[in-house]
């Protein structure tokens, strides 16, 4: 499975997410958030600066999930991207 151009297939990571006073968020607040943590299965053939296997941070408005090969997971472009870590 390889994407093209400057498509990427990520695995939503979920999150216990944590106020400051340490409370957890419900399923709907963390819906909320802005952004959303994923570890990258495969990028395209443009992606330069993102490789197989780092986590990232990207907008949860993007991309579209699609199920291949038994496996669920998300399709968003590069420019999605806010953070590598």
């Amino acid at each position: 499975m390889k994407p093209i151009a400057k498509y990427i297939l990520v695995d939503p990571i979920d999150e216990q997410l944590k106020t400051e006073s340490g409370l957890i968020l419900s399923g709907s607040d963390a819906n909320d958030m802005r952004y959303k943590k994923a570890s990258i299965v495969a990028v395209g053939t443009h992606v330069s600066d993102i490789n197989v296997g780092d986590v990232i941070y990207y907008d949860n408005r993007s991309g579209y999930s699609v199920l291949i090969e038994d496996r669920m997971v998300t399709i968003i472009l590069e420019r999605d991207v806010v953070v590598v870590l």
